[in-house]
């Protein structure tokens, strides 16, 4: 069976056994919507009060904020199986288990718990980069679409390094440290507002350690058509999200590091 049909097998079951219990399924999804939901009305007040910050406005800060909620529940999706590694595998000694299957490790996580719940957060997202687009306005060229599909793609591969070296952590510690939510929630919550509005070092980790601004605040201002307040020339948005990939793959390098570690519970 090869990578796909295996990874499409495992979801299915997943969401079948989800689908068993409908009003729970639908309950914490539209949980989901809401809660996120919130953030967005918490935003509009903001700008509704003071009408832009350092001239950004609501339809602009939208985009960024529609964009990032996007890739994060897709992410999140996926990366579910590293998020619980260390209670659900390490700590109960299944991981044995996984690693005895002659089939990709990563991909079997992937595919362990795919939530339905978070098709809330996705929808959420999608409705935001609807107001977005008639509040900027924005004009969605092949161009401009591109590269949102670009910036979607290097931000779900971004976000599900976090959650593999989140992952990686429990070959160290089993139970996954609250410093791994910094990056994953930490990271949504900072990439949804432009990068101009944070301090210069803020800056540089959100670009050269995090590159949450590579995936979302670049090619929100090629989308926009709006030059960079702080100077980065106009084709960054179209070639940045490329640093979300690197970043995936630096992550699984420190996850070879962390299997090579792993000795089994005994049991």
């Amino acid at each position: 069976m090869g990578a796909l049909p295996l990874f499409l097998r495992l979801v299915r079951a997943s969401v079948g056994g989800q689908a068993r219990y409908p009003a729970s399924a639908l309950l914490l999804t539209v949980g989901q919507f809401l809660g996120t939901g919130i953030e967005m009305v918490a935003v509009w007040a903001l700008f509704h009060r003071f009408g832009s910050v350092q001239g950004w406005h609501i339809g602009e800060v939208a985009l960024f904020y529609g964009l990032v909620n996007c890739m994060f529940a897709i992410a999140d999706a996926l990366g579910r199986g590293f998020d619980v590694l260390g209670t659900e595998f390490l700590r109960t000694g299944a991981f044995d288990r996984l690693l005895l299957r002659p089939r990709p490790l990563a991909l079997q996580l992937m595919g362990h718990d795919f939530r339905i719940s978070r098709l809330g957060r996705l929808l959420q997202g999608v409705a935001v980069l609807v107001f977005a687009t008639h509040q900027a306005p924005i004009a969605w060229t092949p161009a401009t679409v591109a590269v949102a599909l670009f910036a979607l793609a290097g931000g779900i591969a971004l976000f599900l390094g976090i959650l593999v070296l989140q992952g990686t952590l429990a070959f160290w510690t089993v139970e996954s440290l609250e410093v791994a939510n910094v990056l994953t929630y930490g990271g949504v919550q900072a990439a949804q507002y432009p990068l101009a509005l944070y301090a210069n070092w803020f800056r540089r980790v959100l670009t050269f350690v995090v590159p949450l601004a590579c995936v979302a605040y670049y090619p929100a201002l090629a989308i926009l058509g709006k030059a960079d307040p702080l100077g980065a020339p106009a084709w960054m948005g179209a070639l940045s999200p490329l640093a979300g990939f690197v970043f995936l793959a630096a992550a699984f390098g420190a996850w070879r590091l962390g299997l090579r570690r792993y000795a089994s519970t005994g049991s």
